[in-house]
């Protein structure tokens, strides 16, 4: 007698939503743009103060929006005090709840001691740029350098706790061989700061600076983002294809037969080598033809923030789609509510806001390493090329630094 035997496997609900892509790219370029202000904020390298402002710029205004998508993911947001009141050590997400607040409390405050110099030179303003620059800045005392270094010191080591928690608390679960490798976190971090390079990119064209040296700056840190991403990805592979077991090879097996998958491959490989040719073509070109080409250098940065955050949407949300406990893949469509494009397209707006909001009222393009108002309206301009040869030229770049 023949019978048949019936198994049933469940499909449950995927557990990070849209808010988490949100998250992690926002957090992303938050650690990426501190430590592309660090050389010239914290190290005192002057030749980068034009992208430091800028860098500066990105990093505090990601820095208050990304938590915010956080909140959102954990779906019921006023929770958020279990993870202190149930604290868990052997969490990494727990382990983030107690590093997450402290590394924004030292964006902010290193945001304000550096522009503190320039709110003072402001105080008599009319109007709410007066009022914020009295209101902010504190009295009129210097703002002492040593300061500044030893909080861009610290928060650059609790970036590194950021990095390094929102890498592990993904690749730590097992359930997910996509997630399970220990080549995901450095992926991150490299996604990260080609993401991060492109928004300095985008806003040093959006901001009217449109300076040589920050293009400069930032396509050399693109490629060698990419180069990093480059090395890490084809490591992945290599693991993949030449272990028989483990997390990535378990992680390959199950996408193989999907042809969604195999497209997604072929368009991050695409992407990826033509951001990184095109990124080399323009460093190489010779120095006379440079500026001519790096005026369209925003455009691959608007490419490597499609990178970035395409590349987290795969890793959080398309794996989710890969069954679990049964064969196959299971179909997830973006919805149109605060949980789907409403999130992802308010986080943005969110983050656009704050931008406007701090170039409408704070004196961003005045941030230097401390010092007082009296010293930043007598110091020489620093110029956004080493060498102008022409009226022409002298006209590029950060204007009226301190």
């Amino acid at each position: 007698m023949n019978s048949t035997i019936e198994l049933l496997a469940p499909r449950y609900d995927i557990a990070w939503y849209p808010w988490a892509v949100q998250y992690f790219f926002m957090i992303a370029l938050s650690y990426a743009t501190l430590w592309l202000a660090a050389p010239a904020l914290v190290f005192g390298r002057q030749t980068w103060l034009p992208t430091a402002r800028l860098a500066l710029l990105a990093c505090l205004t990601t820095t208050l929006v990304a938590p915010v998508a956080l909140l959102a993911d954990l779906h019921q947001p006023l929770r958020f005090w279990h993870f202190y009141v149930h604290a868990n050590g052997h969490s990494w997400m727990s382990i983030g709840s107690l590093v997450l607040p402290l590394y924004v409390t030292g964006v902010i405050v290193l945001a304000w001691l550096a522009w503190r110099p320039a709110l003072q030179a402001r105080r008599q303003a009319p109007g709410m740029v007066g009022f914020t620059a009295r209101w902010l800045s504190l009295g009129n005392t210097p703002t002492p350098r040593a300061l500044l270094v030893l909080v861009g010191l610290g928060t650059l080591v609790l970036s590194t706790g950021i990095m390094l928690y929102t890498g592990a608390e993904v690749a730590i679960v097992k359930a997910r061989p996509l997630w399970h490798t220990v080549w995901l976190p450095p992926m991150f971090v490299a996604t990260g700061f080609i993401a991060a390079s492109g928004l300095i990119l985008v806003l040093d064209r959006v901001a009217g600076e449109r300076s040589t040296a920050v293009s400069r700056q930032m396509l050399k840190v693109m490629f060698g983002a990419c180069l990093v991403a480059g090395l890490v990805a084809g490591s992945w592979f290599l693991d993949g294809i030449n272990v028989s077991a483990g997390s990535v090879a378990a992680a390959m097996k199950s996408v193989r037969g999907s042809a969604e998958w195999r497209g997604t491959a072929l368009w991050g490989g695409l992407t990826g080598l033509l951001l990184f040719g095109a990124v080399l073509y323009l460093i190489t070109r010779p120095a006379s033809r440079r500026p001519t080409l790096y005026a369209w250098a925003w455009l691959l940065g608007l490419v490597a923030l499609h990178v970035g955050w395409m590349f987290r949407w795969v890793v959080l949300m398309d794996v989710q789609t890969v069954a679990r406990h049964s064969a196959g893949f299971h179909h997830y469509g973006i919805p149109a509510g605060s949980s789907g494009i409403l999130g992802i397209v308010g986080t943005f707006g969110l983050w656009l806001t704050a931008a406007l909001l701090i170039d409408l009222l704070l004196p961003w393009r005045q941030a230097h390493q401390g010092g007082s108002a009296a010293e930043l309206s007598t110091a020489p301009s620093t110029p956004a090329h080493p060498a102008p040869k022409s009226a022409a030229e002298t006209t590029e770049g950060a204007p009226s630094h301190g």
